[in-house]
């Protein structure tokens, strides 16, 4: 996507959710990943935690930021496959005010590309909630990177034409 010059980079706050049962910050790669990218774009992360794969410490954790109108994006790695402890999405899609159907789609589009058709185990999703973006995405370092680099960091620059998710921020709360 072209990137235009003549509009100036709209700096985002951005907050990182690490849904597991066994990593703590040290050995949580996809999440130190994601802050890297994040502040390599220019964005701001506000706040990083790391809940157990449980439903109600997701959901109350995401909550507790999407009623925050100092946060713009939430990205969230793990729980997104299909064990009985993955339950990002059960968590999360309750919240949404709208969901972004072709966020997940163009993912494993891409991912199917890396790792074939081992994709079909995503459930990678992504939503507004109270005017607040949010992205949940695999746990693998791998998987995150792709969703950055090849979908979420174009769509969260101002200057991404012909549009991004960064001008209808404005209007999020319309009703």
């Amino acid at each position: 996507m072209p990137v235009h010059q003549e509009r100036s980079f709209i700096p985002l706050s951005i907050t990182i959710l690490t849904v597991s049962d066994t990593r703590i910050e040290a050995t949580d790669t996809a999440g130190r990943l994601l802050r890297e990218r994040v502040t390599e774009a220019g964005h701001w992360v506000i706040d990083r935690s790391i809940v157990a794969d449980d439903k109600y410490q997701i959901r109350a954790r995401v909550s507790e930021w999407i009623a925050d109108p100092a946060i713009h994006v939430i990205l969230t790695t793990g729980g997104t496959g299909v064990t009985g402890r993955d339950g990002t999405p059960e968590a999360v899609e309750v919240l949404f005010d709208k969901t972004l159907e072709g966020f997940g789609e163009v993912f494993r589009s891409l991912s199917y590309q890396e790792i074939g058709t081992s994709t079909l185990q995503s459930r990678a999703t992504a939503g507004v909630a109270n005017g607040t973006y949010l992205f949940c995405l695999p746990g693998s370092p791998n998987a995150c990177r792709l969703a950055w680099d090849a979908l979420i960091q174009a769509q969260l620059d101002y200057r991404t034409r012909p549009c991004n998710l960064v001008e209808l921020m404005p209007r999020l709360l319309e009703s």
